[in-house]
């Protein structure tokens, strides 16, 4: 198995007030168009990529193999080195506050753009290349040079929990174990006549993958199994996806997976994410504004990123949500009423949405064509434009709109309209990043979630 770091030391304060890092994407983004340029591959793939699935070709570099007379702006511009495992000789750079490619460096090294894809097999096949795949299945890390022009190579990268640059061979114990690993998590029972039954079988279940891998491994495998799940009652993820797998692309442009949880089990998730690798990084006191918290976490090894909502009541906004078990609310606001109707992201209903990284306007206009109409962008900045596809109606169960009734949480007309029409269950979420920037914004996501309540859009507002 592969060391997993340790957890770093307690963010300073300040650490994700998030800068805008124009030059340093000014940088890197003129060393991936002078090697895209060079080879026609490139080029016609990032045409491809944007024509065909509104995509923006730099946002899919994992990293750019370079010579080191080519990285003065780049440390000028804020890249430093990371240290991590990378071949003998090589320097790999990196901008810690900033969501950016990074390079590697190396005297005499042929110059590389590599993108990180979901799976390296469907990419190579995808562009009928008679490229050999480094690293079998189960390898940390696999990956194909697909083309050669000019003395510039293009292919891909897959990974499995691991964030160097080194490619071994897995053992066949490994195989099995990551296998095994993998049918645990799509196997894993969500829904139980108690919320708590559920909770504890999803510990019980990452406790028994976890003494098959290590907790990188985990977290990436799992985190495929809920985008599977989700993709499955998500009209926009399908298509999307399909029109993503056409050029063997996957989810690799994943930027966050957002999860809804009851106030009663927003520990658990917290406890369950902690044991997979995540660190605590935002957290968002909204309550007196909109009625939510939200607890940001990112797995740094894994590069996954949670975005995890929670009603929150007024006089909640001090304390620390994501270690605090939280007491029944006399009210549910938009959160607490969607897993009242669906059960929670963690449990029955799986993700709110998946938000990936495109060209938003290209990908709107896309999937529009596509019969898939997005709502208005709840935030639309020079550096991050985000906004929904029109939500996906899930029927709900008569049984948890009783229960509601019965705890006088909704009234008997909006209990009438849920059963016969459904409710709002999930979207897919367009964003663009411009600058490197890697936060959110808590006044543009609380408009969002004011406009996702199940209320509004039951009543037609």
């Amino acid at each position: 198995m592969i060391a997993t770091p340790p957890a770093p030391a307690p963010a300073a304060p300040g650490a994700f007030d998030w800068p805008l890092a124009h030059e340093a994407e000014r940088a890197v983004g003129a060393l991936i168009a002078s090697l895209a340029q060079r080879s026609s591959f490139a080029t016609t793939l990032a045409a491809r990529m944007r024509d065909e699935t509104g995509n923006d070709f730099p946002e899919w570099i994992d990293h750019v193999v370079t010579t080191p007379e080519h990285v003065a702006p780049l440390r000028a511009a804020g890249y430093v080195e990371e240290n991590v495992e990378a071949p003998a000789g090589t320097t790999v750079l990196w901008h810690p506050r900033a969501m950016l490619p990074r390079v590697l460096v190396r005297a005499g090294a042929a110059p590389e753009l590599l993108l990180r894809v979901e799976t390296i097999a469907d990419f190579v096949a995808a562009h009928d290349s008679a490229a050999a795949i480094e690293g079998a299945w189960g390898a940390r890390l696999r990956r194909a040079i697909v083309h050669e022009e000019n003395g510039v190579r293009v292919g891909g990268v897959e990974r499995l929990g691991y964030r160097g640059f080194v490619v071994r061979e897995p053992t066949a114990d490994f195989v099995r174990a990551a296998l095994h690993a993998r049918e645990l998590w799509r196997t894993r029972k969500r829904d139980f006549a108690r919320d708590a039954d559920g909770a504890a079988h999803a510990i019980a279940r990452l406790d028994a993958v976890l003494a098959l891998v290590d907790r990188d491994a985990a977290c990436e495998l799992f985190f495929a199994e809920e985008r599977v799940f989700w993709q499955a009652r998500n009209r926009a993820g399908q298509i999307q996806k399909r029109r993503q797998d056409r050029l063997g692309l996957g989810w690799g442009n994943h930027d966050h997976h957002t999860f809804r949880c009851s106030r009663a089990h927003f520990a658990d998730l917290m406890a369950f994410l902690h044991k997979l690798g995540f660190h605590k990084r935002e957290r968002y006191y909204a309550g007196a504004e909109a009625g939510w918290g939200a607890q940001i976490l990112e797995q740094p090894v894994a590069g996954i990123v949670v975005f995890a909502d929670v009603d929150l009541m007024p006089d909640e906004t001090q304390i620390d949500f994501s270690t605090q078990r939280l007491p029944p609310a006399p009210a549910l606001r938009t959160v607490g009423l969607w897993c009242g109707l669906h059960g929670d992201s963690f449990l029955q209903a799986g993700m709110h949405h998946l938000e990936a990284r495109f060209d938003f306007a290209r990908l709107r206009d896309q999937l529009a064509a596509e019969g898939v109409n997005t709502m208005r962008p709840f935030s639309d900045f020079e550096f991050l434009r985000q906004a929904f596809t029109e939500g996906e109606r899930w029927r709900v169960r008569p049984a948890r709109v009783q229960a509601l009734v019965a705890q006088k949480l909704i009234t008997a007309e909006q209990a009438e309209g849920f059963v016969r029409d459904g409710a709002i269950g999930s979207h897919l979420e367009n964003l663009q990043r411009r600058g490197g920037f890697k936060g959110f914004n808590q006044k543009s996501v609380s408009v969002i979630i004011a406009a996702t309540d199940p209320r509004k859009v039951q009543a037609g507002h």
